[in-house]
């Protein structure tokens, strides 16, 4: 028979459970609403970024809400993403080796074709040996933390990736900012580094910086390393395949190829456009790598159909040099006539070329306006580019047409003149 106490004690745990679930729902409820104010405001500012529904393959000519526009904005630099010859070389892969490993590496995620692949990466970048990782990201995430400790130093170009912002702040060594290609700063960081007493002293920098185009003077940063007996990492993901006479990147470039320590880049881009990144580098650079980097040691190892298309876009790269060039032509083209019509394009040389425009809603809205002309591009501002600098970021491919680039440059200009950026 249920007691007074027993009654009192039900209805107390009813009150409990009832008064902990209105909590449980007050700071979820807090929480949710903080995030849309968040939202609102970022809407508010222009800087909303949208996601455009591509329903084709990534070729230059792209399908997007059913309409078809030349597409000027992917890294699709080489033009190899939908090459009929890279798609067979994924279902080679897949035939052969299967969809995945479900394993990391040094468990049983190591097939033939993975250490194949990494030959073949180690030879074009004339280095002994490469490690390969799910992407560039996690290459750059597993380096700093890896290599460097408390009593080590690394210096930083203050306009790098993301990705070599955030592998640096993994690791204990001190951190120094160097200021955006000023040899000058750099020398002075190094020199405050060696007065500190530091063991190891490692310069990282873009070798191509993905948001203004603009390439680091590695002839130069080699020999301000050299002087400071400092270790040299570059990142290379928009410049290997296409940047350099035989696409060996900037250190090709400026014909500083034995003098870089440590590479890292993507197949992700030029070289496929699919996934996966490394490090090439020693062997002990790599052996180490291979023994600590986190994103090495605790994901799946790249799929086969990616190793497979990778090792497709290495063949092509050698063997038709015409697919350099054409995006050399291209490139040129283009930073030309616009220059010519009135525009500011930041960067030399590079087929990332910034059509500068400063405000963050004008971005947004000439980028819309290209879409209707037929040309798909995207407008960057903050937090992507500083506040006060947006633009919209065109990128050449191989895969252009010449006629293709000029469609576009009229398009810029019709655009242009109706929004007030050119005369």
């Amino acid at each position: 028979m249920l007691t007074v106490a027993s009654a009192l004690r039900a209805r107390s745990v009813v009150v409990t459970e009832s008064v902990g679930k209105r909590m449980m729902s007050d700071y979820r409820g807090a929480f949710q609403a903080r995030l849309r104010d968040e939202i609102s405001a970022i809407q508010a500012a222009g800087t909303f970024k949208k996601e455009r529904v591509i329903s084709s393959p990534q070729r230059a000519e792209i399908t997007t809400d059913n309409k078809k526009v030349l597409n000027f904005c992917a890294n699709n630099y080489l033009g190899l993403s939908a090459d009929p010859r890279i798609v067979e070389a994924a279902h080679a892969g897949l035939d052969s080796h299967g969809a995945g490993l479900s394993s990391v590496r040094f468990i049983c995620g190591t097939q033939d074709i993975h250490k194949t692949l990494e030959k073949r990466v180690s030879d074009f970048h004339k280095k002994e040996d490469t490690i390969l990782f799910p992407s560039c990201f996690d290459a750059n995430g597993g380096l700093f933390e890896a290599l460097l400790g408390p009593e080590d130093a690394v210096i930083s170009d203050e306009l790098n990736h993301a990705s070599i912002i955030d592998g640096i702040r993994l690791c204990k060594a001190t951190r120094l900012r160097y200021k955006h290609l000023d040899l000058t700063d750099l020398a002075d960081k190094l020199k405050e580094a060696t007065d500190k007493g530091a063991r190891t002293k490692l310069v990282a920098t873009d070798g191509v910086f993905s948001m203004d185009g603009d390439v680091a003077p590695l002839d130069q940063i080699v020999a301000v390393c050299e002087a400071h007996s400092a270790i040299l990492m570059i990142d290379e993901c928009h410049a290997t395949g296409f940047f350099g006479k035989t696409g060996r990147g900037t250190p090709e470039y400026y014909g500083v190829e034995d003098k870089v320590d440590i590479v890292n880049s993507t197949f992700g881009k030029a070289m496929g456009g699919a996934s996966g990144g490394y490090t090439s580098s020693s062997k002990e650079v790599v052996t180490i790598l291979r023994q600590r980097a986190r994103p090495y040691l605790f994901s799946n190892t790249i799929a086969p159909s990616v190793v497979t298309t990778a090792l497709r876009a290495y063949d092509l790269v050698d063997s038709e040099p015409g697919l350099i060039k054409q995006v050399q032509d291209n490139t040129k083209l283009f930073r030309s006539e616009m220059t010519k019509a009135g525009f500011q394009i930041r960067g030399k040389d590079h087929p990332i070329a910034p059509v500068m425009l400063g405000d963050a809603k004008l971005a947004s809205d000439f980028a819309d306006a290209m879409l209707a002309e037929g040309i798909y591009v995207i407008g960057f501002s903050y937090p992507v580019v500083p506040k006060g600098l947006a633009r919209i970021r065109v990128q050449l491919s191989a895969a252009h047409s010449t006629e293709d680039v000029q469609t576009c440059i009229a398009a810029f200009i019709r655009v242009g003149k109706r929004l007030n950026v050119i005369p």
